[in-house]
């Protein structure tokens, strides 16, 4: 009878541990998202810093395939030659670039106030198309007599302010050039953390990789082993692939644009290899930028530009993306474009640029985790 007993008992005991371990598991997993929740714009930053330090690490093997030598020399001479060419672009062109934004800026508000002004006469609602540029009407100071300004005495001059008028004004200059300060501090600090991350993460690759292998369970270290190098290797080929085809996409627009004779070629070419990096939605978005900014010169610029971003779409989905590509990633693009959305309404403007990685990081382990061991090949397996 005794037996039995003790086994009941013995049941009971694991069933108990067992809901215990997954209701700690439950809490542990909501903790994480909030964690996730209130702090995405930090983890996507740390993010992209390791994306820089992979980008690095991938040039420094293409050197090594090239000169050989140490890490940290191929590492330096990478590092030297991109900042010649960054030092290059803003001594030579900074000029250039300066005032085609400056035109390209007023070009585009222009545009904008055009395009609203041809749909409101047509009928649609541009409200969610506000510019921010908002006149008082006569009437409206008419009808409300009650809220005038108080008449001045009669010893002042009446075109003077008044100290409550001086006081708003400059409280409101001071809080603009605050926001404008802190805007840029917030956004230059941003760039040297990715600039610091990446290079640290450059240097030493090696250490980090051991770091993260040892946070795992040494039961499950080789499967992590396994899934971290596939990992690497593959935002390495992506990471190469992906600057390939930002720079064809950069010059040939610029080089099309020069020919069309649109104003601020360059600038519009440095955008559209920039938003090269986000698939589909950056393609969309470096079009109509374009579009927008070419109507200044007329239907025929405007259309010719339609063309040339059509060409330039298809030979960045039809010709470097397969041939570039082919060996880097395989989402397929629905796909892609709704994680991309979630992304973006979830997280922002991290979530869509950073979309495509994070979601290659999920192909890759989910694919891992499907196959089984005699179909894995050979080269991933760990003694």
């Amino acid at each position: 009878m005794s037996a039995p007993i003790e086994t009941r008992v013995q049941t009971r005991g694991d069933l108990a541990w067992s809901i215990a371990v997954g209701g700690i598991g439950v809490i542990a997993f909501a903790a994480f998202l909030l964690f996730t929740w209130y702090y995405a714009a930090t983890l996507f930053l740390v993010f992209a810093g390791v994306l820089l330090g992979v980008a690095l690490t991938a040039m420094t093997h293409l050197l090594q395939k090239v000169m050989g030598g140490p890490h940290a020399l191929r590492l330096a001479l990478v590092c030297v030659v991109l900042a010649g060419l960054l030092c290059g672009v803003v001594f030579l062109g900074g000029s250039t670039i300066a005032r085609q934004a400056a035109v390209l800026s007023n070009t585009l508000k222009s545009q904008l106030v055009t395009v609203k002004t041809f749909l409101e006469q047509h009928g649609v609602d541009t409200s969610y198309l506000e510019l921010g540029s908002v006149t008082a009407t006569p009437a409206a100071s008419s009808d409300t007599p009650s809220t005038a300004a108080p008449t001045p005495p009669p010893g002042l001059p009446k075109n003077l302010p008044s100290a409550g008028a001086l006081a708003s004004g400059g409280g409101a200059i001071v809080s603009q050039t605050l926001k404008l300060l802190l805007g840029t501090v917030s956004a230059v600090g941003n760039f040297f953390i990715v600039l610091f991350l990446g290079l640290s993460f450059a240097a030493q690759p090696s250490v980090y990789r051991r770091g993260l292998l040892a946070l795992s369970p040494k039961k499950h270290r080789a499967s992590v082993t396994v899934v971290v190098d596939r990992i690497s290797d593959t935002l390495e080929r992506w990471l190469i692939a992906q600057m390939i085809t930002m720079a064809a996409v950069f010059l040939v627009t610029w080089i099309g644009l020069s020919i069309i004779g649109i104003d601020s070629a360059f600038i519009l070419g440095i955008q559209a290899g920039l938003l090269a990096f986000i698939p589909t939605v950056g393609a969309l978005v470096g079009g109509l930028i374009i579009v927008l900014a070419s109507l200044a010169s007329g239907w025929v610029a405007a259309f010719s530009a339609f063309v040339l971003f059509l060409g330039v779409h298809a030979l960045e989905s039809y010709i470097l993306t397969p041939i570039i590509q082919r060996q880097a990633l395989d989402i397929p693009p629905a796909t892609l474009f709704a994680f991309q959305i979630l992304l973006g309404v979830v997280f922002g403007l991290w979530g869509l640029a950073l979309a495509l990685p994070l979601m290659a990081i999920v192909k890759v382990t989910i694919t891992y985790l499907r196959e089984e061991d005699e179909e894995r090949p050979p080269e991933f397996k760990v003694a």
